[in-house]
């Protein structure tokens, strides 16, 4: 049976690097608030004029060198992100252009905090049917031109960093390793609770005014109680669902590799689980929240400590804006 598997991967952060001490200059916050609301101590932001493509061809380049390919050997890009470079088109044509490979498709993935998982299925679904065989599968932001840094926005602008990290995904014959299973959900009646309203195209006659920028309607905004409660009910919940598709269970998790939004959502998690948290991928601590390049960032450093070894079983899970939750199960 043909499944799609992890040939290499691959990541790049900016220069910049942001503590909680640097915050406090910036806005009414101290390192102590935000170790204990976030588990956050830095982040890394770009340092000048970057976008998301400029990161994930750094990250591209390193994953395609790790697989022992080139990019004329990727049949497709699939590239999740928040943060675009532009309205359009897709930040994935800006990095195909930059990796030089014209012709193959190049597809953007707009799910947020979902948006590595999302991609994952849709690139799983790809290769077990034969019609693409190598992806490039790419999770890449560039938060830090979009926050409020003011005390303000100090809720959301301490959370996120800027990264990518990518993985090659390939096809395997074998059967033994590979994608086992994806499982995606969204709930749209929450939409409001984590978005940012504009610039926007519903708005007449044009989408973004000087209203809205003095009003500060283009930066993110957050219901933190209530992304916090449905986190911690909706990744437990998918996690279940994952291993139970495959007959598994809790115990035949070598590691648990979560999206990085919150160190207590992770903690809550994995006591909901019964896991323990050596068995619980975290780095949030020294990036922040890089959204769609979250996962594979964890990936790649686990990759990189020894913490996964060819037949672990690996379980990925996501919940963000939409909201949207997601899990995938992964024999390494």
């Amino acid at each position: 049976m043909k499944r799609c598997v992890f040939l290499g991967l691959g990541h790049y952060v900016p220069e910049r690097l942001v503590t909680n001490q640097e915050l406090t200059t910036l806005m009414d916050t101290t390192d102590e608030w935000i170790v204990e609301r976030t588990g956050i101590r830095q982040r890394y932001w770009v340092p000048g004029e970057m976008g998301g493509s400029e990161l994930a061809e750094h990250a591209a380049r390193e994953a395609l060198t790790r697989a022992g390919l080139e990019p004329g050997d990727l049949d497709c890009i699939i590239l999740a992100t928040l943060s675009p470079e532009h309205t359009f088109p897709g930040t994935a044509c800006f990095l195909q252009a930059r990796l030089g490979i014209p012709g193959i498709p190049a597809l953007d993935v707009r799910n947020q905090c979902s948006g590595f998982i999302y991609g994952l299925s849709v690139a799983d679904a790809w290769i077990r049917s034969g019609q693409y065989r190598r992806i490039l599968l790419v999770g890449a932001e560039v938060h830090s031109t979009g926050l409020d840094i003011s005390t303000r926005g100090r809720d959301v602008a301490c959370l996120f960093g800027d990264a990518a990290a990518v993985a090659v995904l390939g096809a395997s014959e074998s059967g033994e390793r590979g994608v086992l299973s994806t499982h995606l959900h969204a709930d749209g009646r929450f939409a409001k609770a984590l978005w940012i309203e504009a610039p926007g195209s519903r708005f007449h006659p044009l989408r973004i005014s000087h209203q809205m920028l003095d009003e500060g309607r283009h930066f993110p905004k957050m219901n933190g109680r209530q992304v916090f409660t449905a986190a911690v009910q909706r990744m437990p919940e998918v996690i279940h669902e994952c291993l139970r598709t495959n007959g598994l269970s809790i115990q035949d998790v070598a590691l648990l590799v979560p999206h990085q939004a919150n160190q207590r959502i992770t903690e809550m998690v994995a006591r909901q689980l019964g896991i323990p948290m050596e068995r619980v991928a975290s780095n949030i601590e020294r990036y922040g929240n890089t959204t769609a390049a979250s996962i594979p960032l964890c990936l790649y450093e686990a990759e990189r400590e020894g913490r996964l070894r060819p037949g672990d079983l690996v379980v990925l899970a996501s919940f963000g804006a939409g909201f949207t939750w997601a899990s995938a199960a992964v024999r390494w």
